[in-house]
């Protein structure tokens, strides 16, 4: 019979030769991934789904995909790929989807929303023309339109990096003033910036339509944002670069980065941004756009209407919300959008575990004792404390130190060296929760003394260099950093496994800001998801937030005592501006006001306890789980795919089949190994635990399934030699003790004692060959679960 494969060599692909596909500049790649697969934690062994591949990606150029093809074996119908074709054409914003089976062609127009079919595929002019008088491309600028990406060694922008810098270059050629692209942190928004600043100098576009190169503004609010992208993404424009500050205001080159701070006007300068022409630029890039630059009332604003004739692109991470309005206002509707639940489910975004810890003091509030002073002397006003006062008016140490123990607990059970951000109230709670989180791990800061480290303002270059060290995947310190406003935004750390909220968060911008921190994927250093453990609810709540665009993956609720162990388990599943330098100091960061008045109570006695813990998990679906134990979950999953522990038997008694029904339970989320720990039954056989959650059966053991073949299908036993007898006995022992995973032959064989009896060919031949040795093991597998 012919295969797929089979299909492609002889008839798919010269089908596209003959059309015209592999002649310059035309290409089509084949068996082409465009996801990495969405990364599924299933207890703690992350693991992958398939990637999307399309068999067929048709090129119009080298960086503008126009056709996805889907082939099928000769012997189905010509359109059974089309729906998959469809909906891959979707996900690459394709107008044009085929599906064949080499003798047949069905096409779906976009444009016109029609199915044809077809004998040949249209050649790569007929569709560029097709775009052309759909009103898609407009022909005065397709050649601007189509200049090259910058192709770094070894760089392939990912499918949807190419959507967001063609959308965007689309609407600068076709006139928009301002242009909106939203995507999620840790999506390569720099990237992105960087290519579309490319195309449009390549290809000499400008306002003035003049024969010269245009000149760029990127903006951003902190050095960090544009120093890196400037010396590290824009690297290729070489000498075209320059930093507008004070000291340097050249207007000889194409492409500048300034921070609004070193730029605008203030009672001590008249704004550096006079110093040039206001049609000088011919587009102004504003990241991180939400941060305030676009609102009415922001002292940026007159930066972007001044520049009003140049194009303006802002980007930002943040969908459309009340709290962002101002940007959508300003900027109009985005050309793209790439969020942060899409980037989860493509698998170029690690998903995460929320952990919810909860004192016993947020649970129920703090209120003093009559006539307490704190530890300066001061009255304690006798009110009802509660988490939105901590560290903001009231400083409790006991709290602090519970927040520690438990932090401190729950890396010692996982990962002691995962990179781990504390996101602290202000400057002066960092530096407690610092040294808490010191003592509380001693034993290695005795070796590794910045293994817990403070990065803020106050720290200044001592800062900026454990912050670089940080960053680093290869620095083993620091492990621990506690900070306030610092880390949320423009920094990358893409080995960080642990987000720590010690504030509370209120806004929905800066709260994806600061998760985005753990959001980037490092498999090379075992970097697949991520943990935000959250001390005072933001995170729950922000995500319970019907505008959030990427819930959390499972629940644990835990009881701590005052020494921040955990007494109790339930299993459920389910914006500021700062100033012009880099480690900000705001007025938050001060001990002490203006007139030299402690502006808080500092309590330093007292105990704190943890209360309650609760752990969210993402879903395999994407949705937070139902608030359910784990078992719970567990036996719904394994209800949806068989309605009856008769049918779940006889799917699972297949070898092949019960491989199926495996895959499709770890898909959405259901380990073994974590099922077997929560229900204390480490010996029972899978089948039997799926079982008894699912279907309330018996939950037997390996070794009572083993021991029951040998008594109750003896005759099975009996019809083999000696020999072979004695291996099949030697099989069972062994899925007794380790589980069915021991029946795989033949890697089996070549394991003691059974590669006692000799090779894998020999011990066949105590079977009368390899085909009876594998319907024996079959059978023997079969009966395991039908004894």
């Amino acid at each position: 019979m012919i295969t797929e494969a089979d299909t492609c060599r002889r008839y798919v692909l010269p089908l596209l030769i003959s059309a015209g596909w592999d002649e310059e500049p035309h290409s089509f790649t084949e068996q082409k991934t465009f996801t990495d697969g969405r990364i599924i934690v299933s207890g703690t062994r992350p693991r992958r789904r398939k990637q999307k591949r399309a068999d067929y990606l048709l090129r119009y150029t080298r960086d503008f995909m126009i056709a996805v093809v889907e082939a099928k074996a000769a012997y189905k119908n010509s359109g059974d790929g089309l729906q998959q074709a469809k909906e891959y054409a979707e996900i690459l914003d394709l107008r044009f989807a085929y599906s064949t089976n080499g003798k047949g062609i069905i096409e779906f127009d976009f444009l016109s929303g029609k199915e044809s079919e077809l004998e040949v595929f249209p050649s790569p002019q007929e569709l560029w023309l097709r775009l052309i008088d759909a009103g898609e491309i407009d022909p005065a600028v397709a050649d601007q339109f189509l200049t090259p990406f910058h192709h770094f060694t070894g760089y392939t922008p990912r499918y949807y990096q190419e959507i967001a810098v063609n959308r965007v270059v689309k609407a600068i050629l076709g006139g928009d003033k301002r242009v909106l692209l939203t995507m999620a942190t840790g999506t390569g928004k720099t990237v992105v910036a960087f290519q579309i600043c490319w195309k449009l100098w390549s290809a000499r576009w400008n306002l003035a339509g003049e024969f010269r190169r245009p000149r760029v503004l990127y903006l951003a609010d902190r050095n960090i944002l544009i120093d890196d992208p400037k010396d590290k993404a824009f690297a290729p424009f070489g000498e075209a670069r320059a930093k507008i500050t004070s000291d340097d205001l050249t207007k000889s080159r194409e492409i500048y980065f300034a921070i609004y701070q070193a730029i605008a006007h203030d009672e001590l300068r008249p704004g550096l941004y006079k110093e040039y022409d206001r049609d000088f630029f011919d587009l102004v890039i504003v990241d991180e756009a939400h941060r305030g630059s676009a609102k009415e009332e922001s002292s940026w604003r007159e930066i972007l209407e001044y520049f009003e004739p140049a194009t303006q692109l802002g980007m930002t991470a943040t969908p459309l919300r009340e709290d962002s309005r101002d940007t959508y206002r300003y900027f109009g509707n985005p050309v793209y959008q790439y969020s942060l639940r899409q980037g989860i489910d493509d698998g170029f975004l690690a998903p995460y575990r929320v952990r919810r810890v909860v004192t016993d003091v947020d649970a129920t509030g703090w209120r003093p004792e009559p006539g307490e002073t704190d530890r300066f002397g001061q009255p304690i006003p006798d009110q009802l404390y509660t988490t939105d006062d901590f560290e903001r008016v009231l400083s409790l140490r006991a709290r602090t130190k519970a927040m520690a123990r438990n932090l401190a607990a729950f890396m010692s059970e996982t990962d002691r060296y995962a990179k781990t951000i504390v996101f602290c109230v202000d400057q002066e709670h960092a530096d407690e929760m610092r040294r808490a989180l010191n003592n509380e791990n001693s034993d290695l800061a005795k070796v590794l003394p910045n293994y817990v480290v403070r990065i803020t303002a106050d720290e200044g270059e001592i800062g900026r260099t454990r912050l670089g060290d940080f960053q680093d995947p290869e620095s083993e310190t620091p492990v621990l950093a506690t900070t306030s406003q610092l880390l949320t935004t423009g920094v990358d750390i893409p080995t960080c496994k642990n987000i720590v909220i010690a504030r509370v968060v209120n806004s929905m911008p800066e709260f994806k800001q600061m998760i985005g921190r753990g959001t980037r994927v490092r498999a090379d250093y075992g970097k697949l998801f991520f943990n935000i453990i959250d001390y005072t609810g933001s995170a729950t709540r922000l995500f319970a937030d019907p505008d959030f665009d990427g819930e959390p993956a499972f629940i644990t609720e835990e009881e701590m005592d005052e020494y921040g162990q955990t007494v109790s388990v339930t299993e459920t599943s389910s914006e500021t501006s700062v100033s012009d330098e880099d480690f900000p100091v705001g007025q938050d960061s001060l001990a002490n006001d203006s007139e030299g008045e402690l502006r808080k109570y500092y309590v330093d006695g007292g105990e704190v306890e943890i209360a309650t813990e609760l752990v969210y998990e993402l879903g395999a679906d994407g949705k937070r789980l139902r608030v359910v134990r784990y078992a719970d979950y567990a036996a719904d999953q394994v209800r949806a795919l068989s309605p009856s522990a008769a049918e779940l038997q006889r799917r699972w008694s297949d070898p092949s089949l019960r491989a199926e029904v495996i895959t499709m339970l770890e898909d959405r989320g259901v380990d073994f190994e974590q099922l077997a720990e929560v229900m204390d039954q480490q010996d029972a056989d899978p089948f039997d635990l799926i079982c008894h959650v699912a279907f309330n059966t018996p939950v037997r053991t390996r070794r009572e399934r083993a021991a029951a073949v040998r008594k109750g299908q003896a005759g099975f036993l009996d019809q083999y030699p000696a020999d072979a007898r004695g291996i099949l006995n030697e099989l069972l022992e062994k899925y007794a003790e380790y589980g069915a995973a021991q029946f795989k032959v033949p890697d089996v064989l070549r394991l003691p004692p059974l590669s006692d009896h000799g090779n894998v060919v020999e011990i066949a031949n105590k079977f009368g060959g390899p085909e009876q040795l594998r319907d024996a093991v079959h059978q023997l597998q079969t009966l395991i679960y039908t004894a």
